[in-house]
């Protein structure tokens, strides 16, 4: 039987949905909702008359219209400005799976559309934590917070806004697709009750995995659970540090194939009962009782895995098969996959954000192109064959995504993917199917699965620590994208066209971007946005410093780990030549673990008092020179005392093309004594004020004796301790520096070099439809408070 589409849909439609939602995502501000509404019924009534490009046009308008219609929901529902930090007694259900830290419990909350909460949150999803007291010590009743249990308690709210640095994760895009309203924290102190403890799918899946723990004595229970369930909470960084490095990430927690896995399974089941009792077959033919038994087994898998985009596009698929099952149809897989990108895109367009969209349509893709007729290969060619196409096609969207390409990942997955795939996901997933009909059943199964993933950890785990396992690799310029998907394109072409190694130069801009780096004798400075904290990189043309390591709070957030070894990858820094930590404050030096794990810098500073690991003390008159650019410390001399603040080491970037300051966090006492000290050593372009703009710093006789021309703001948006202080700010405008701070503008670049000083911010280099700042500016119909907002500078 030859293949049949389904009129009006199809792989050029499909593919303009995708890119209309694209194209409206990356707009900087939609228009208005009515102009879309429009543009919608137009562009549907152009899909249904239209034929050939002109339907594929319309498509790319539904698509466009359909996501920002979305996208301006999503931010519309976001908490207003007047309920910024306030707090709110609220009534609703936890769902998902919380994850429990040993100083914190992260989790979403449903709250309630009824009257007893406030009219902005009713029905909203929160994102919330609930940290124990530092003076009280754990709070037991949040490991109360189970999925779809019921609470009332009252929690401090705001709206989402993320850090904005070089690099691939984005909060702000998160909290927008998700449609989170406000993010914050539960007020422990006041009353706190459990209405419910628990029900429904997300209440099961959180008793299996706490029966997989206490049935499983082996460290690898918690890769089980990911297997089984589909609950990654207990994957620790490096273990997922590990996974990166193999390429094995879409192996452990449950994907398409596993949900296709199950799905089969029952396919094949319920052909064996028809076949078993042929009656059965006047009241429902064969085939279509098989495609609908496996809809359904794939269907509840899917809910117990948590719905992620894989297994809901699976779920898609196998239903457009069952609906041509029963329509006695033949489709090719090919449609299939298109019709199940139509249904994903019009359910949820803003699912396009999401790496998940793109491997897992991408990924299949490729394979249905390249591989028409694997049936006809031996097993082992087929398996060659399948990792060569999805290493070499998916790399591009890998870098994109991730930043990285792993080499060891296809020698990896020809091993785990017959073994994990045949081997220990079926155990697992029989575990988890026991589990359902028996408590108790499924843990023969899981104990198998455990040990059967053990017996292949162990080459995984070697393959992580070589140095063939991860390349990082700067952010390439956006052409970079389509160049590489040419070039791969190109090399996946049959054996017979010419020329492939030409595709090889199509791959440089992605895999070797030009790292923009400064000159000899010039500098750039790069003051990330860690929140309330600093961390400022130095660049010269050969050779990186590392100012400060940024903040970190035990078990929970780490700016080191989460911002800053990113963010410096992103910029295409492959080693750190020294590390300066002004002082010991957790603000400054509490990434510093994570940064020194990654980067292991050879030369390390900081005060003669504070205990940093490996560290040298940074004495005044301490001096060093690279590339033509000297790096001096201006205090503390070797008789300061320990002052904790005051004692930060004061380091001054002298390049051919001017100087940098970066002061730490000392205070008005301290700066007046580096003016009489020596005032001509201040003077610089740029200034990093110190204490991150507190009213007890940036004294007026040390602001003029630096004539900065700009002066930078490292702080957190709305910290509890009002930094930048407003008359610090207006103190440095007046004496004609241009003042940004990172929490207006994002991660900052200064660079010194010919032709004058340049800024530029990551929020207005880059700016995005769901900007936080923006956002908040718009709503609040006038500019932000002063030092808060996006820097402008411009050499005269």
């Amino acid at each position: 039987m030859s293949a049949q589409r389904v009129p009006g849909l199809g792989l050029g439609v499909a593919a303009g949905l995708v890119l209309g939602a694209i194209a409206s995502l990356q707009l900087p501000v939609l228009p208005p909702w009515w102009v879309m509404a429009f543009a919608l019924a137009a562009a549907v009534a152009g899909w249904a008359v239209w034929r050939g490009p002109g339907r594929v046009a319309a498509a790319f308008f539904v698509g466009a219209a359909l996501c920002g219609l979305h996208a301006a929901h999503a931010l519309a529902i976001q908490l207003p400005p007047p309920m910024e930090r306030g707090d709110f007694e609220v009534r609703g259900q936890v769902i998902a799976l919380p994850v429990h830290e040993p100083q914190r419990t992260a989790f979403l909350f449903r709250v309630a559309g009824d009257d007893s909460v406030p009219g902005p949150l009713r029905g909203r999803l929160l994102r919330l934590s609930w940290y124990d007291d530092r003076r009280e010590g754990p709070d037991l009743r949040r490991y109360g917070l189970q999925a779809g249990s019921d609470w009332t308690f009252t929690a401090r709210l705001r709206a989402p806004r993320g850090l904005r640095n070089p690099g691939w994760f984005d909060g702000e895009k998160r909290a927008m697709a998700q449609r989170v309203t406000a993010v914050g924290y539960v007020r422990s102190g006041e009353p706190v009750t459990r209405l419910d403890a628990g029900r429904g799918v997300g209440r099961w899946r959180e008793r299996v995995a706490t029966r997989i723990d206490g049935v499983v004595d082996r460290d690898s229970a918690r890769y089980v659970r990911a297997l089984a369930i589909g609950d990654t909470r207990a994957l620790s960084d490096l273990d997922w540090e590990a996974l990166r490095a193999t390429g094995l990430t879409h192996l452990i927690a449950i994907s398409g194939f596993h949900v296709g896995m199950v799905g089969g399974f029952f396919a094949l089941a319920a052909t064996a009962v028809w076949w078993c009792l042929p009656w059965l077959g006047r009241w429902l033919p064969r085939p279509q009782a098989a495609a609908i038994v496996a809809l359904l087994a794939s269907t509840v898998y899917a809910a117990v895995a948590g719905w992620e985009l894989p297994t809901v596009r699976t779920v898609l698929m196998i239903g457009v098969v069952v609906i041509a099952r029963l329509a006695r149809r033949h489709l090719r897989i090919a449609d299939s996959l298109a019709y199940a990108a139509i249904a994903v895109v019009l359910v949820d367009p803003m699912s396009v954000l999401s790496a998940g969209f793109w491997l897992s349509f991408a990924g299949v893709a490729w394979l249905v192109w390249c591989l028409p007729d694997a049936r006809e290969l031996s097993k082992l060619r087929g398996l060659l064959a399948s990792q060569w196409v999805a290493t070499i096609g998916l790399l591009p969207l890998t870098v994109i995504l991730f930043g990285q390409a792993s080499l060891a990942g296809p020698i990896a997955n020809l091993v785990a993917i017959p073994w994990w795939s045949l081997v220990v996901v079926p155990l697992a997933l029989i575990g988890t199917g026991l589990e359902a009909i028996h408590t108790g059943a499924g843990d023969w199964a899981w104990r198998s699965a455990a040990w059967a993933f053990e017996l292949s950890w162990p080459l995984f785990d070697w393959l992580a620590a070589s140095p063939i396992s991860l390349w990082w690799l700067p952010e390439p310029h956006w052409l970079a994208l389509p160049l590489a998907l040419l070039a791969a394109f190109w090399m996946l072409l049959p054996g017979g066209v010419p020329g492939k190694w030409l595709a090889a130069l199509l791959w440089l801009p992605l895999l070797w971007p030009d790292r923009r780096l400064p000159q000899h004798g010039e500098a750039e400075l790069v003051v990330l946005d860690v929140g309330q904290g600093l961390s400022v990189l130095v660049r010269t043309s050969r050779h990186a410093v590392l100012y400060d390591a940024g903040p970190a709070i035990p078990e929970a957030f780490d700016a080191g780990e989460r911002v800053i070894v990113p963010a410096v990858q992103a910029l295409g820094v492959r080693r750190l030549d020294a590390i300066v930590i002004s002082h010991g404050d957790a603000d400054h030096a509490g990434g510093f673990g994570a940064v020194q794990r990654r980067f292991a810098a050879p030369v390390i500073f900081s005060p003669q008092w504070d205990r940093v690991p490996g560290a040298s003390p940074c004495l005044m008159g301490s001096a060093w020179r690279m590339d033509g650019v000297t790096f001096r410390f201006l205090h503390p001399d070797l008789y300061f005392p320990a002052f904790r603040n005051p004692s930060s080491c004061v380091l001054r970037v002298e390049t051919a093309h001017g100087a940098a300051l970066l002061p730490g966090d000392i205070d008005d006492l301290v700066e007046r004594l580096l003016v009489r000290r020596d005032a001509a050593s201040l003077a610089a372009e740029v200034v990093i004020a110190a204490h991150h703009g507190s009213r007890s710093s940036s004294d007026p006789a040390f602001v003029h004796a630096s004539g900065a021309a700009v002066a930078m703001m490292s702080a957190g948006h709305g910290n509890r301790f009002g930094h930048p202080h407003d008359e610090v700010v207006r103190r440095w405008t007046n004496a004609g520096a241009a003042v940004g701070s990172t929490a207006g503008g994002g991660a900052t670049r200064l660079r010194l070099q010919a032709g004058g000083l340049v800024v530029t911010q990551e929020r207005v280099r880059r700016p995005r439809l769901w900007d936080a700042a923006q956002q908040a500016e718009r709503r609040e119909a006038q500019p932000g408070a002063a030092g808060q907002a996006g820097l402008s500078y411009s050499p005269d």
